[in-house]
């Protein structure tokens, strides 16, 4: 079979409501906040976060900067008004531009991609502290397998709701729950430089990408038989093994050695 099986929605949406429900109680906390940035990660995350604790307690947060397609930002704010929460639209090119002259290091995109994504954290964890909230992750399975994120920026959170979901779940559980159907239809991106898509960084779309973690995690099927069975390059398949391995430590808590005790 090479069908990733269905999510049963309806149970799944109780499920992860159920979860938030109980890990706001755990901490004291009275919301969440979800950084809003137009796509269907985090509009998945603030509809299930009002489900879990009322609109009244959810706080958006809308992080634009100059690569960030205008239709993207427009689609946080108006996700926002869909959903009757509070939200803050917050431009963090003034952050990020005082941060780069600051330690004047020749410039990278990569660093530089990753750096707003830190600054945008930071910004949604103030106000969680201010606000005695939590913050709602808006990773999804498929991202975090393969470390598509980045360490202490969109990977950071309290809580990862739909970090169970591979990304073909989260479609279907979108689309339950009545997501506006242009956000389920953009392609996946993060803004982070101009004309970045998430499927052309990953390298395959989002569909075969899932295939092959499912085969491979919940199956333990090994990558020529992979290969074979979705009639691609095994190449292709060893990359992303590659890519789940030696991102490992992006999900994990940091490693120690351990301590060696006196003899006695």
């Amino acid at each position: 079979m090479n069908e990733i099986p269905k999510i049963n929605v309806e149970k799944t949406k109780d499920d992860i409501v159920e979860f938030v429900q109980n890990k706001v109680s755990e901490a004291n906390a009275d919301g969440l906040v979800v950084g809003l940035s137009g796509g269907i990660d985090s509009t998945l995350a603030a509809f299930l976060a009002c489900e879990a604790v009322g609109k009244e307690n959810v706080f958006g947060i809308v992080m634009p900067s100059t690569t960030t397609p205008t239709e993207d930002k427009l689609h946080g704010t108006t996700i926002a008004q869909l959903l009757g929460i509070n939200y803050k639209e917050i431009a963090i090119d003034s952050i990020l531009n005082e941060f780069l002259s600051v330690t004047q290091l020749e410039e990278n995109r990569l660093a530089i991609g990753n750096l707003k994504a830190r600054i945008r954290m930071s910004i949604i964890y103030f106000y969680a502290n201010s606000k005695n909230y939590l913050v709602s992750g808006t990773g999804n399975r498929s991202e975090i397998l393969i470390g598509y994120f980045t360490k202490h920026g969109d990977g950071a959170c309290d809580i990862e709701p739909i970090g169970d979901l591979y990304k073909t779940d989260v479609y279907q559980l979108a689309k339950y729950l009545e997501v506006p159907q242009e956000i389920i239809d953009k392609p996946p991106r993060a803004g982070l430089w101009n004309n970045q898509t998430d499927e052309d960084e990953i390298g395959m779309t989002y569909e075969l990408l899932d295939k092959i973690l499912y085969k491979f995690i919940e199956q333990g099927i090994d990558a020529d038989s992979i290969a074979e069975q979705l009639d691609i390059e095994v190449d292709e398949v060893n990359n992303i093994i590659n890519r789940v391995n030696r991102n490992k430590h992006k999900s994990e808590v940091p490693e120690s050695p351990k301590k060696t005790l006196m003899v006695i």
